[in-house]
């Protein structure tokens, strides 16, 4: 497995998770610290900390110290990776849309494709 194919393993897995993309979301609007992400969610404290973590290994975030508080950040890179890997499915996925879409307007014309 090429080090690309690991990093894109390691996005999605972490993707994968509804609570880490809720994480990630919230990072959209700024640096947290593991207390502030974790307030939404009824777990754990550790709960969340287990989430930052693999969000941390997959490159999605990173954690900074000032004094003694931690704050996280969204790394922008691994979503690009994503984002880069899936124009390969555009010219697929616009010519299916593409498809249906000429079969749904022969259906409504009443003619048989």
């Amino acid at each position: 497995m090429t080090v690309e194919t690991e990093s894109l393993t390691a996005t999605f897995t972490a993707l994968a998770d509804p609570t880490r993309r809720a994480i990630l979301a919230r990072l959209t609007r700024g640096e947290a610290t593991v207390g502030e992400l974790a307030e939404p969610f009824d777990v754990s404290l550790p709960a969340i900390s287990k989430h930052v973590k693999v969000l941390q290994k997959a490159g999605l975030i990173e954690q900074t110290r000032r004094a003694q508080w931690r704050s996280c950040r969204l790394r922008p890179e691994p979503l690009r990776d994503v984002v880069t890997w899936m124009e390969q499915y555009r010219a697929f996925l616009g010519d299916s849309f593409d498809r249906l879409d000429h079969y749904l307007t022969d259906l409504q014309k009443g003619e048989r494709p």
